[in-house]
């Protein structure tokens, strides 16, 4: 975006609007904030219309529709939406402002060139387990700074099968955030509409899944034929690994420290967890001689609008299926191990025709969560991670596929589709067939 762009009066209005949303996110105790928020929050969808993408554009209008109808015939409906969006809209926004402030450390960078070290095996590795660990607190971030590195590789070398293996990895590494990391956004919506199910027993689950499956990824690569030549040297040293370490346990501290001790709901506890770090950073900065400049949210109309309108959209459904459903709605007893096998099933299907996970979350949480077996609510949470993760990993219209087609120009269709789809596909049926079990046994 050119410099003039930044500092248009409808760019100056989109950013301002989402910062609104966010200080009225973080008082949601007072009343009218989550009305505010929602407001605040829809004008800047609306002033950034002409960057949305195809998919955002049908979510915003569809949004709009809801709330109108809900406005009419189901006013508390009405009310639950918006609260939602209001909690998922600080979350994602306080998430960007922490992946902005992390992004000018120094650490980062050093942390991101140290991956390509190594051979072949081992340089995949490095770089599918560090896109997984920059992404707990990076969120998409971490896929940009990788993917740059990734493309800096091609201007300078070309494309070669350690290129388009170091592509692979990145994308898997990502996608292994929405099963264990506190932090996710997949985590934060399956908790809301589960809430039976508590934090460490869905990151506990998701955990063993997430390493398994970055483990597995390298028998799903190209063969190099350099797999015996040292690449070149970049080690970060301990320092900045100890560094950035501290600052997710920090975060992940707070957020635990907040929501069981303090009892707040978990995406608002990550909310404040993350507000906290980035406070702390800039003041830092500042302390340095650095000028600290708040971070511009007007790029971030894209994710706002999924975020947002899948929240509101997901509490409307949620609402209608307690009043309309919920009595009479049951499944057979084995529906629910069903079901439990072809959820991961629902999200790829659901990615694959340009939905994000985020609404498929929120729509299946939504009609499932209040009708699940209480005892065995945390077979549904993997299950949903799963089909989440793998959403991100193998679909072409995932944000962060799309992140990454943008810096190394390699297609979507064929860097999720063509080169993830058998591990893709493996993955979400172990997944399936685990949480099938886990809720056969616990139900």
């Amino acid at each position: 975006m050119s410099a003039a762009a930044d500092k248009s009066p409808v760019w100056v209005l989109r950013s301002l609007f989402a910062w609104v949303a966010l200080v009225a996110g973080v008082l949601l105790p007072l009343p009218g904030a989550d009305a505010v928020a929602a407001v605040a929050v829809t004008l800047a969808m609306l002033l950034g219309w002409r960057d949305l993408r195809p998919v955002a554009r049908m979510l915003l209008l569809l949004m709009l529709a809801a709330a109108l109808a809900a406005a009419l015939l189901e006013p508390q409906a009405l009310a639950r939406g918006v609260r939602n969006m209001a909690i998922l809209i600080g979350l994602i926004i306080s998430v960007i402002l922490l992946s902005a402030v992390l992004s000018r450390s120094r650490d980062l960078a050093r942390l991101s060139a140290s991956l390509f070290g190594g051979r072949s095996l081992t340089r995949y590795y490095s770089l599918t387990f560090g896109t997984a660990f920059l992404s707990i607190p990076l969120n998409f971030g971490a896929v940009g700074v990788v993917a740059a590195l990734v493309a800096d590789r091609i201007n300078g070398r070309g494309h070669s099968a350690g290129t388009r293996n170091a592509a692979r990895a990145t994308l898997r590494g990502f996608a292994a955030a929405p099963l264990c990391s506190p932090l996710s956004i997949s985590v934060a919506v399956v908790l809301t509409f589960l809430p039976g199910l508590q934090g460490w027993q869905l990151i506990g689950m998701g955990l063993p899944v997430a390493v398994l499956f970055l483990l597995a990824g390298a028998l799903f690569r190209e063969p190099e034929a350099d797999d015996a030549a040292p690449m070149e040297e970049g080690t970060a040293g301990a320092g900045p690994w100890l560094r950035f370490t501290a600052l997710i346990g920090v975060i992940c501290a707070g957020t635990l420290a907040l929501s069981a001790g303090v009892g707040l709901s978990y995406p608002r506890a990550v909310t404040l967890s993350c507000l906290t770090v980035v406070v702390l950073g800039m003041a830092w900065g500042a302390w340095r001689g650095e000028r600290p400049t708040p971070p511009s949210l007007a790029p971030a109309s894209n994710e706002l609008v999924i975020v947002g309108a899948s929240a509101f959209l997901g509490a409307l459904v949620s609402a209608l299926a307690e009043h309309h459903l919920s009595a009479s709605l049951a499944l057979p007893g084995w529906g629910y191990p069903l079901a439990a096998l072809l959820v991961p099933w629902v999200f790829y299907a659901a990615g694959m025709m340009g939905f994000n996970p985020i609404l498929t979350g929120t729509l299946v949480g939504a009609l499932l969560g209040p009708i699940w077996p209480p005892q065995a609510i945390q077979a549904l949470g993997l299950s949903m991670v799963c089909g989440w993760a793998m959403t991100g990993v193998g679909t072409p219209y995932a944000a962060n596929v799309l992140l990454l087609e943008r810096f190394t120009g390699y297609p979507a269709w064929r860097s999720a589709v063509l080169w993830n789809r058998a591990l893709t596909l493996t993955v979400m049926l172990s997944g399936g067939v685990l949480a099938a079990l886990l809720t056969l046994w616990l139900a």
